[in-house]
């Protein structure tokens, strides 16, 4: 399985190297979780990037004669999910559309990867899939998804999102 670095970024390359590397909002059980940290003020990907937090999830911390559906699952929203988003960047002509689209390719060709092995049994590998989609997608969000979710806003609405947050990360400085 493991795979030297290709034209396309898959999450997971390497058992020894992570592509993606960012923090995640985890409670002492290990579990994904949403945070308004997440909301980029456009409600239509704000509900997807919802789903998207509890499917994973459920990856995360599902039995393992479960796991297979849970994953057919994440595809049947992963696909949704990406689909809409590549399509609002590709009617839009949204600028950094390529380099957007073609993460949510490695993130589908990985899956494919994951899910040839899950469905021999290897729910291990599947697993590690699931917490580097945990490790990404915060970064993901932050970088690429709020920058569409501005656009699109701004064309729907003429202008930013305000978003307010409930939770305030308290930071000291020295």
């Amino acid at each position: 399985m493991p795979r030297a670095q290709s034209q396309k970024r898959h999450i997971l390359v390497s058992r020894k190297k992570k592509v993606y590397m960012s923090d995640t909002l985890t409670t002492q059980n290990n579990t994904f979780e949403w945070s308004d940290t997440f909301d980029l003020g456009y409600q239509p990907m704000d509900s997807t990037h919802r789903e998207f937090v509890d499917i994973v999830n459920v990856l995360i911390h599902c039995p393992d004669e479960e796991f297979l559906a849970a994953m057919d699952k994440f595809k049947i929203h992963a696909l949704s999910h990406f689909g809409q988003e590549d399509q609002w960047m590709t009617e839009t002509e949204f600028p950094a559309g390529d380099c957007h689209i073609g993460e949510h390719a490695a993130v589908m060709a990985s899956f494919e990867e994951v899910y040839a092995l899950a469905k021999n049994g290897d729910t291990k590998t599947g697993r590690g899939f699931a917490k580097e989609l945990q490790n990404w997608f915060p970064g993901h969000a932050d970088y690429l998804d709020s920058a569409l979710a501005h656009w699109m806003f701004k064309r729907t609405h003429g202008g930013k999102p305000v978003v307010i947050r409930r939770t305030i990360k308290e930071t000291h400085l020295e």
